[in-house]
């Protein structure tokens, strides 16, 4: 989730990459800047709207048991439900917070979702300022963590689960009013952490001003982190330990202040990583297809901010949450 004053100008932006572009049925394009991208995506393949009118959407993650999509719309304070057959609808209202919200809080709905290796939604829940745990059957919603070192988080974002079940997440402020300065800040950073399977958390990295989006390598031993950051748009990457440590401070990977200076719309936000260890990760002007190795291989672009994407369907099916609406884009193989 990227700040709110350039999250709404950026939003109606209608910059696009043109150079080697293939226009789509939606308005939308998907460039080419490797032949590598061929392996993954068909630059005229058709981007479709499956779902608009959200204040904004985020977070998406496809439910393999029972088939079917939930992404919340954080402002909103709701996670939907989508299907082929009856599209969107509420699923959980309230996602995040619940009661009357503080004028402090910005955002109190979820944002980040992932399910675990039991089944279950876990939530990087903004206006609880918490990761939890929702039983899709019951709804029932646990708190697995608000603090650290006894002070709350400042306004969790999204999430990633390792192997063995730990949980990574990010805490940057953007959920509350006045971000930094917020007098309901207790933490002096914002941090990316590790919680572990039995509920410990530590800190990965303490040093970033605006921790968005994270992922996993597929082997689960390179940490992603996007970072929303206009003085330094990047994805940083992390190797992990057996443990799930951080073996250094991380470098960078992507760097995106080229695109971010032609004042195309977005920032460093959510991010998957396809079998084939590919970053699909929004960035200025979209969502960009890229390497391992860092290389932008393209871009996909529908004229306004991609906060985040997920893989669904039979594999082969990508979602995209841009701003007010929910997209998909089939892929030329399983990812």
């Amino acid at each position: 989730m990227m700040d709110m004053t350039r999250r709404s100008m950026l939003a109606g932006a209608t910059a696009l990459l043109a150079t080697g572009a293939a226009r789509a049925a939606s308005g939308g394009t998907i460039t080419r800047f490797d032949p590598e991208l061929d392996r993954l995506i068909d630059p005229a393949s058709p981007i479709e709207v499956i779902a608009t009118g959200y204040r904004w959407a985020e977070g998406p993650v496809w439910v393999k048991r029972g088939g079917y999509l939930l992404f919340s719309d954080v402002p909103a304070n709701i996670v939907y439900r989508w299907t082929r057959g009856e599209g969107a609808a509420p699923f959980l209202q309230p996602s995040g917070l619940a009661g009357p919200i503080p004028a402090g809080i910005r955002e109190a709905g979820a944002n980040g979702l992932a399910i675990d290796h039991s089944g279950a939604l876990i939530l990087a829940d903004s206006g609880t300022r918490a990761i939890a745990r929702v039983d899709l059957a019951t709804r029932r919603k646990t708190i697995l963590a608000d603090r650290f070192e006894g002070k709350r988080f400042n306004s969790c974002n999204d999430v990633a689960i390792a192997r063995d079940g730990a949980i990574y997440f990010t805490d940057p402020p953007y959920g509350l009013a006045e971000g930094d300065s917020s007098p309901l800040k207790e933490l002096p950073f914002n941090g990316v952490y590790r919680l572990s399977p039995t509920g410990e958390v530590a800190v990965i990295d303490r040093s970033l001003r605006r921790p968005n989006g994270v992922a996993l390598s597929p082997r689960g031993d390179r940490l992603y982190v996007a970072c929303s950051d206009e003085e330094a748009p990047e994805i940083r990457v992390y190797d992990l330990a057996a443990d799930g440590a951080a073996r250094g401070p991380g470098r960078r990977l992507v760097d995106f202040s080229a695109e971010d200076a032609r004042r195309l719309p977005g920032l460093p936000d959510g991010m998957k990583v396809a079998r084939s260890g590919h970053l699909f990760a929004s960035g200025p002007g979209g969502l960009y297809v890229i390497a391992p190795d860092g290389r932008k291989l393209g871009l996909i672009a529908v004229g306004k901010a991609i906060a985040n994407c997920t893989f669904g369907e039979d594999g082969r099916t990508l979602f995209m949450t841009a701003s007010d609406s929910v997209l998909r884009l089939r892929l030329n193989m399983a990812v």
